[in-house]
């Protein structure tokens, strides 16, 4: 693709510097201005006309616009940012970006004027000529959101981060944001709580991103519309740029096996925050505002269905961890609380063609990951049916289990024959001690977690149930979990000393 651009055999194997027709910008920053041929694609020189000051105006037709802006000293690797749109509309993120050392880059856009190939045109001008690096941050505001999208989505491995402001966006850009989670490209949105098209895009384009496993934050300022863009103080954008284009990848553990695949978990809570500088509040949430850990899928030989593991950032002695079914939710309080204190959550496979799990294929997960240093004895849990399958495994192997912690559980499971409430005994032999939560409304409290609390007993087992008054079966979770995991951190601390 290169090839074709005119300036392809003078490619710089390191930084060059910028030549021609010099200007300033704001606080003394050095512009350069160029324009592109749409046609040719080749790019010169260009002296900005007087009255433009800072801004640019739209460009000749068949020719596009371009523009950068030189820090005083240049950070290791030459980042740059790229506007989507909007030239030098409340440019302080470009401006603070500049003192951290990166280029400001910018091609003529507006309704008419779209990203295509005079865009890849610049990015080869820039990074093959010049030398600046080859995953820009890209800016964009409102349409530049749309415009940033558009250019990311097909070269998800040519950008470090998008900021987007109020962003528009469209139906193919959308529908492809999985190449930019793939990628962990990480994003940030900064909206205005009454923003007209709040809903439409950057929410939906939220939760798309949240469903395929991506980054994305979002600071939302209460009873802003869509002006204005940006924050007053720049810092908390920059400083997510600056991170994104320093991230390194992280080292892949030596437990995962054959297909696997990589993406990011986190809390979506909301944070409720004053900011007397804008004047308003600001409604924080995703990976840039809580912690963001590593989730993986792996498949090992013999067993139908990919195994789920959520990595803590630093494992506790002895690597406690959870041996659950069924899908963590990003609200799932105990699990987040047990990654803070450095379990491993690890999701036993379902097969594709069968109606649960099944005993042999749990059987050979645990055995990988004992072998690869995992504890011998992991907290059993499952919320609903899937505590079923948790008791089930537990049941067979009473000897390897910590404890069983169950939300609203339904005991059944593919993994038994037998009712499993004929199987407490052996749980009850090895004293493995057992935790319920569950609501008080809940249809299946009364034949499931009472018929177990008072069976166990009477076996002489230990077992705890907490009721939360008058709720039903959802939500699951307890409303505070701090019970729950000083339970689970007491039952492991056995198997972590040794």
């Amino acid at each position: 693709m290169l090839a074709a651009f005119p300036w392809t055999a003078q490619a710089a194997d390191a930084y060059a510097p910028f030549e021609g027709e010099q200007s300033t910008w704001h606080e003394g920053f050095a512009r350069y201005d160029f324009i592109m041929d749409e046609q040719t694609l080749e790019i010169a020189p260009f002296k900005a006309p007087e009255g433009e000051k800072f801004g640019v105006a739209d460009p000749p037709k068949g020719k596009r616009r371009c523009i950068v802006i030189v820090p005083k000293q240049a950070a290791p690797g030459h980042p740059w940012s790229w506007q989507g749109c909007y030239w030098d509309h409340q440019p302080q993120t470009e401006v603070e970006l500049l003192k951290r050392g990166f280029h400001i880059a910018y091609i003529s856009a507006n309704a008419t004027l779209k990203p295509g190939r005079e865009w890849d045109a610049w990015y080869a001008f820039l990074t093959e000529r010049h030398g600046l690096s080859k995953k820009p941050a890209f800016i964009g505001m409102s349409r530049g959101g749309e415009y940033a999208y558009t250019w990311a989505i097909t070269h998800p491995d040519a950008v470090s981060c998008v900021y987007a402001d109020n962003p528009g966006c469209n139906h193919d850009a959308m529908m492809k944001l999985g190449e930019l989670a793939q990628h962990d490209v990480p994003l940030l949105h900064v909206c205005g709580s009454i923003d007209p098209i709040l809903g439409k895009y950057s929410t939906t384009i939220e939760g798309i991103y949240q469903q395929f496993g991506g980054r994305i934050s979002v600071m939302i300022k209460e009873g802003a519309g869509h002006h204005p863009h940006s924050l007053r103080d720049p810092r908390p954008i920059a400083d997510f740029i600056e991170q994104s284009v320093q991230q390194t990848t992280a080292t892949a553990p030596t437990y995962l096996a054959g297909r696997t695949t990589k993406d990011s978990f986190y809390n979506i809570e909301n944070s409720y925050r004053d900011d007397p500088k804008e004047g308003t509040f600001i409604t924080c949430r995703g990976p840039l505002f809580t912690e963001c850990y590593n989730r993986y899928s792996f498949e090992l030989p013999g067993v139908e269905g990919s195994i789920g593991i959520i990595e803590p950032k630093h494992p506790a002695p002895g690597t406690p961890w959870v041996f659950r079914a069924g899908f963590v939710s990003r609200d799932a309080v105990v699990d987040l609380a047990l990654l803070a204190k450095g379990f491993h959550i690890v999701t036993g496979p379902v097969p594709y063609n069968a109606d649960g799990p099944r005993r042999e294929h749990w059987d050979a997960v645990y055995k990988h990951l004992t072998g690869h240093g995992f504890s011998a004895k992991p907290v059993l849990e499952g919320a609903g049916a899937a505590a079923g399958n948790a008791y089930a495994w537990a049941i067979r192997n009473p000897d390897k289990v910590s404890c069983i912690y169950a939300e609203n559980p339904i005991l059944r499971s593919t993994m038994s024959k037998t009712p499993l409430v004929d199987g407490l005994s052996t749980l009850a032999k090895a004293g493995v001690p057992i935790l319920h939560v569950c609501g008080s409304l809940d249809p299946s409290l009364n034949d499931n977690t009472q018929v177990v609390e008072r069976r166990y007993k009477e076996l002489g087992g230990q077992m705890t149930v907490i009721i939360k008054e008058g709720e039903r079966h959802y939500p699951t979770a307890p409303n505070d979990p701090k019970p729950v995991v000083d339970f689970i951190v007491r039952q492991t601390q056995p198997a972590i000393s040794h």
